[in-house]
Parts: C-alpha cells; structure tokens; sequence
C-alpha cells in the first residue's frame, strides 16, 4: 500500500479499477536460474489480479545458493552400464558421469570406443 494512505480507502479505489489483491501465506519462495537458485525465507507474497493478468509481489531477505549439477548415480545405474557395455564399474561410472546421467548415451560411447 501506499504509506500515508487509509487502508480502507486504498482498497476500495483499487476495487473501482478493477485490481484485486490476495495476501498469499508462503513460508518459502525460490527462483531457479541456470546457475543458481535465489531462495526468500519468511516472505510477504502478494498476488495482484488486473485485467485478467496475475502479478506476484514478493518481499523478504533473499539468499542465494549454487545448483548441484552432478547427476546421482546409483550402484544399479553403474550395473546396467557394466553388463550392456562390457567395461569396469569405474569406466561404467566415468562414462554416466560425462553423459549427465543418460545411461543410454553413456553404453552408446563404451560401445563406439
């Protein structure tokens, strides 16, 4: 709102425009980047509808935290590249870890090499 403003008022003029305003009770609002995630604790969210068209309004101390890009490999994923490609745990592994997890890909390679 407006500082310096009646609540009440504010609200009714924003009726007769047509804008609706909903508090929203959010305990955590993230963004995701391709590099990062932007992450607010606590926040105050707002939902503004005018015309048809939803905006957010988010207030709060944001912090921000790296994305972990490494894919999760498990002892299976290592086993189906193992038996399919014929090579060792540890060129199975290397070669899920260079294809970002894609265990297709991943036989496709040892198979080429």
């Amino acid at each position: 709102m407006m500082p310096g403003m009646n609540p009440r008022i504010m609200k009714q003029a924003m009726k007769r425009m047509g804008i609706q305003q909903e508090e929203v009770p959010a305990t955590e609002v993230i963004i995701r980047t391709p590099e990062k995630e932007i992450v607010i604790a606590d926040p105050q969210v707002s939902k503004v509808n005018m015309m048809g068209q939803a905006t957010w309004q988010v207030v709060g101390e944001a912090t921000e935290r790296a994305l972990d890009t490494a894919p999760d490999i498990s002892d299976e994923d290592v086993q189906t590249v193992v038996e399919q490609a014929g090579v060792t745990p540890e060129e199975a592994k290397a070669a899920i870890e260079l294809c970002n997890g894609d265990l297709a890909e991943a036989i496709m390679k040892l198979r080429d090499e």
